[in-house]
């Protein structure tokens, strides 16, 4: 029963008070004056001679490198000419000529020529490598170097000439050709693991690897989350069917292969022979089933559906001291402007390497010895027929472990670049998303580098290899140009070359020219979307590179023509402005000036696989 107003008034005071204080309302206070932000969003051109797109004013203005080659106007516009793509575009001397001539008078100011391709074979003489001479068909004579052509035309229409190498890449498995063949002990090992199907009982039956692939006996299962490649019903098959947990909801002979329908997230075991009595005994409808894994180590050319390029062991000394003598071998004979290294400047994936000598380094440097491999990770899989890791306790320390070996290698290899050729750039070409790259062991970002990445623990950001590079080009491949255009458009505004030049040019933060790579082949038929990503590499770093010459270029030479019309020098040519660049950006760190946390995308994986 409510409490009459008497006695609120001996609980608050009088009842005079009780009903000011429920019915007076607070002073009204002076509103609050907000000043209306300029927009982010504008209409702009940094290729004057294009029509405008709407860029991130406030996204793209960070860095002392980009404010400083936008005050001097200086604008990478880099072609990068892939080696067996092209090899008929350059294996005699007229075509060298015509090829940079073409480039020169649409506008380039630098061109990259792909020396070493993941084959490991090379197209100049070389006393370590085999020489290039033959690809689906295109020929490139055995007696002719055109990297000499190439550097002696491009110097003389006043061209920069970079080349490109594949660092760890010693094969191509579409054509199991390459020298890496031969020596398998270099080879990577890929941690591979087998595969079971285990039930509530914990017994267990292996499964075979090859999914959505009926297997040739009853000795493995066969796994299927593809209904089209489901094998023809054969009365001697059983099969289950598993829920994305594991639960079993049909179990029948193969004959229901006709009509099963895979679950959402889940698969299909089918087995004959042995395999079919495991699965009648183990699985009745309604129980559960698991997968496990044992570990297993192979060779990377015994794993060929893994990837393309054959990629070698980086901790192995021998592979780094053949990857830095083919290096020597080529600065030394000649005069480049710039060295690059191409995306396989890297490991194979998570799952590599796990050699015996890489676990002795690994546990030479956490000083113990380990449970290998699942104390740095353990392979998983489920019923969706999709690989997981599973971190161990040593998880975070292999993958500084990793980002160490290579960052190291990389100081190596600048310093033999520039104890050969000083005034020479060097560089590296890598995926934009900067998220995959600790499966792959490199960290390219500035080691001083500070961003809410889940892996960037202050070891791992200390192996960043920006700050030993000159030049840093990444792959922005996005059919979108702009955040602007991508947010109108309904995808996420990381898909677009703008957010991804614009995340590579915070993660390097000012201790290399950052250039952004957009891919030609995306533009067939459509020269409106390559001049709008023109402006969009051009505005979110200090210049772009064009991939690749073989992707149709001929009808777009006119765009580039109307694009570069108003000459302009890279970044990399003036000679020690780079050290501006990092002086002005320590002395701003020392300081304390900070920029705003850097945004990060999302976007599109992709690291040369």
């Amino acid at each position: 029963m409510p409490l009459p107003l008497i006695a609120l008034a001996a609980l608050f005071g009088s009842d005079t008070d009780v009903v000011k204080t429920s019915l007076v309302a607070p002073p009204i206070e002076a509103p609050i004056t907000v000043p209306v932000p300029k927009s982010r969003f504008e209409s702009m051109s940094p290729l004057p001679t294009l029509a405008p797109v709407v860029l991130d004013r406030l996204g793209n203005q960070f860095g002392v490198a980009q404010q400083m080659a936008a005050e001097k106007k200086l604008q990478a516009r880099i072609l990068w000419v892939d080696c067996t793509a092209n090899l008929e575009r350059f294996n005699s001397d007229e075509n060298c000529a015509n090829l940079v001539r073409n480039i020169k008078v649409s506008g380039f100011n630098t061109v990259v020529l792909d020396v070493k391709p993941i084959s490991g074979e090379v197209i100049y003489p070389s006393k370590i490598c085999p020489k290039l001479t033959e690809w689906k068909g295109r020929q490139l004579p055995a007696d002719y170097d055109p990297v000499s052509k190439m550097v002696q035309e491009c110097k003389a229409a006043g061209l920069k000439i970079f080349v490109s190498m594949n660092a760890f890449s010693e094969g191509h498995r579409d054509f199991r050709r390459g020298p890496g063949y031969a020596t398998v002990d270099r080879q990577t090992v890929i941690y591979d693991p087998r595969i079971s199907l285990v039930s509530a009982f914990n017994t267990s039956f292996t499964v075979n690897p090859a999914f959505n692939k009926m297997p040739a006996n009853g000795l493995t299962l066969g796994a299927f989350n593809d209904k089209s490649a489901l094998p023809t019903p054969q009365d001697s098959f059983y099969c289950v069917s598993l829920s994305r947990g594991g639960q079993v909801l049909e179990a029948a002979s193969g004959v229901i292969l006709r009509t099963i329908n895979i679950p959402k997230d889940g698969c299909v075991m089918v087995g004959s022979g042995d395999a079919a009595n495991f699965l009648r005994a183990a699985f009745p409808v309604g129980s559960r089933a698991k997968f496990d894994t044992i570990p297993e180590y192979a060779p990377i050319q015994e794993r060929p559906e893994q990837q393309i390029p054959l990629m070698m062991n980086p901790h192995l000394p021998e592979v780094q001291q053949r990857a830095a003598d083919i290096v020597k071998e080529f600065v030394t004979k000649y005069p480049v402007d710039g060295f690059l290294y191409d995306d396989r400047l890297r490991y194979g994936g998570i799952n590599a390497d796990f050699s015996d000598t890489t676990q002795r380094d690994f546990e030479r440097y956490i000083g113990r010895r380990i449970v290998w491999p699942d104390d740095v990770l353990k392979i998983t899989m489920n019923p969706s027929l999709n690989k997981g890791v599973l971190p161990g306790p040593y998880y975070e320390a292999w993958m500084t472990f990793r980002a160490m070996t290579m960052r190291n290698y990389v100081g190596r290899i600048r310093q033999v670049v520039k104890s050969v050729r000083p005034d020479a750039c060097f560089g590296v070409y890598a995926g934009s998303n900067y998220g995959d790259y600790p499966r792959f062991g490199h960290n390219w970002a500035a080691p001083n580098f500070e961003a809410g990445y889940w892996f960037l623990t202050p070891e791992y950001a200390a192996t960043g290899t920006a700050s030993l590079l000159d030049v840093m080009i990444t792959g922005c491949y996005y059919p979108t140009a702009t955040i602007s255009e991508a947010m109108a458009g309904g995808i996420g505004p990381g898909f677009s070359v703008e957010a991804a030049g614009q995340s590579v040019n915070r993660l390097v933060h000012d201790q290399a020219w950052v250039y952004a790579g957009i891919a030609l082949d995306q533009f067939k038929g459509n020269p409106e979307g390559l001049q709008k990503v023109l402006q969009a590499a051009c505005g979110s770093t200090q210049g772009v590179m064009v991939f690749d010459l073989s992707h149709d270029i001929e009808p777009m030479w006119p765009v580039f023509r109307a694009a570069f019309l108003e000459p302009r020098k890279a970044p990399h040519e003036e000679m020690g402005l780079l050290n501006e660049v990092r002086k002005k950006r320590a002395a701003m760190d020392k300081a304390g000036v900070k920029e705003p946390p850097a945004i990060i995308f999302g976007g599109g994986s992709g690291v040369g696989m």
